[in-house]
């Protein structure tokens, strides 16, 4: 499983234990979380048992939708916030909240030397600094701080692997530059830089950048008697090893009215958005970027304003899923299931769906309800995709699915970025300058590899991307 660590099976845990307690309707039950987790006598993984107790308690209210950084009342039970999450009218945004309790206020990313230099005659470390920031000193290597730019040519040459590069994991995870310090040295978020990917969420080893579900709004709305519809992504065909069509008996058993695949969005989306590159390039457009991905929305409309003329103007396949839902059921809350952080953003700008679950808040329920989804019967999706709309989630996807819906003569070329990066960012800021790309339909996907490789999975990526690809070719 993907990022199987202790940090992200304590907020596994955490999130099905606040499931659990609303589906039994006793919000009592979530003062206690904290303790039952972490019991005296037993292990604790901060400086004491307090400690740990306190930062579970902040876990809980970011499961329940709150941000710690907006409490006032340190005394109030969290049963009090489960009470309040009917009466919220907006869904948190900036939906990423930072336990101050957990950051370990890691040092900045350096490169730097270990007691393993051996001061050798060939000294390569020295000859291949760019910036000659690194020198010999009483028999071992030393880096000069104010001249190193961290580039780690220092590392690479050396043959004892003497010289390492040590990471801030949130900050090195952004590609835009938004995750930063304070004063004290703990983690602080520029939320007029971030993009919403979740990047630094799923890398911080600690824990300490969380995510404000929306899960307890959907648990709710489904015990009061709200007709609830579920939109699943494509990527949870990957990210859960089960039949589909159990994933959908499963969804229904969960208390879900109906199922609207969002593969039936991507469908409409791919055949819009061939429509309109082809409109584009008949009006002497050089080239069309996607427009599915949310973070790579945001990355344009924060640091690349100069692409804005460039992105498809056609919705997301979870917005034209959503359309779809909702021009059968005019009521109904609608609640979208994927493996991406920024759909929360996506789906709060532009009022619909209601709600966004991400694949570890459906997995929690799923085990808060002691629902097996093997066991379950199977069903159908009152709204079913293609294979060509089930590949969106997979890098290439896009592309292809839209030039499935082009004359095979002359049909424009497409290039693909898998992964936002400073590196790919650079270079579609280069397209902005010169007004041209390597092909005429840029797919731009924020996550290395697609959807499937979202930061809100709990399955390897590559795993997931092979179940996508084997289902998609039938």
């Amino acid at each position: 499983m993907r990022l199987h660590n202790e940090s992200d099976r304590v907020k596994r845990e955490v999130l099905a234990r606040v499931a659990r307690a609303l589906f039994a309707e006793k919000p009592e039950a979530l003062d206690r979380i904290p303790l039952q987790m972490r019991p005296k006598g037993q292990p604790f993984s901060r400086c004491c048992l307090y400690k740990d107790r306190a930062a579970l308690r902040y876990r809980v209210m970011a499961a329940l939708g709150f941000r710690g950084e907006d409490e006032t009342d340190e005394l109030r039970p969290l049963a009090a916030y489960a009470a309040a999450v009917p009466t919220r009218t907006r869904n948190p945004e900036p939906f990423i909240s930072i336990l101050t309790e957990g950051c370990s206020a890691c040092l900045e990313s350096q490169t730097t030397v270990t007691n393993l230099c051996r001061s050798c005659l060939a000294r390569p470390c020295v000859g291949n600094c760019p910036k000659q920031a690194v020198h010999v000193k009483n028999g071992r290597a030393e880096i000069d701080r104010e001249r190193c730019v961290n580039c780690g040519l220092c590392a690479k040459a050396c043959a004892f692997h003497a010289i390492v590069q040590v990471p801030l994991a949130c900050a090195d995870a952004c590609p835009v530059d938004a995750v930063g310090k304070t004063a004290d040295g703990l983690v602080a978020i520029d939320h007029g830089k971030c993009i919403r990917c979740g990047r630094c969420q799923a890398a911080c080893p600690f824990g300490a950048i969380m995510a404000c579900s929306q899960m307890a709004d959907v648990i709710l709305k489904i015990k009061r008697g709200r007709r609830v519809i579920a939109l699943p992504a494509p990527a949870l065909a990957g990210i859960f090893p089960n039949d589909p069509a159990k994933l959908t008996g499963a969804l229904l058993k969960l208390g879900f009215a109906a199922v609207y695949d969002v593969a039936a969005g991507a469908d409409e989306t791919a055949r819009r958005e061939a429509a309109e590159l082809t409109e584009r390039l008949r009006a002497g457009a050089a080239f069309m970027t996607t427009s599915c991905c949310p973070a790579w929305a945001e990355t344009v409309r924060r640091h690349l304003p100069g692409l804005a003329g460039y992105v498809s103007h056609t919705p997301s396949p979870m917005r034209l899923a959503a359309e779809m839902a909702r021009a059968d059921h005019p009521d109904a809350v609608l609640v979208f299931i994927g493996p991406c952080a920024a759909k929360r953003t996506e789906a709060t700008f532009y009022g619909d769906p209601d709600h966004v679950l991400t694949a570890e808040e459906l997995g929690a329920m799923l085990i808060a309800a002691d629902i097996d989804v093997d066991a379950c019967d199977p069903a159908a999706p009152t709204r079913a995709g293609s294979r060509a709309g089930l590949r969106f989630a997979v890098s290439g996807g896009v592309a292809a699915a839209v030039g499935a819906h082009l004359p095979d003569s002359g049909a424009p070329k497409p290039y693909v970025i898998s992964g936002l990066s400073p590196k790919t960012i650079r270079l579609l800021a280069t397209f902005a300058k010169t007004g041209k790309a390597p092909g005429q339909l840029v797919e731009v996907m924020c996550c290395e590899g697609g959807c499937a490789a979202g930061p809100c999975s709990f399955e390897e990526p590559a795993r997931a991307a092979a179940r996508i690809t084997a289902q998609a070719a039938g």
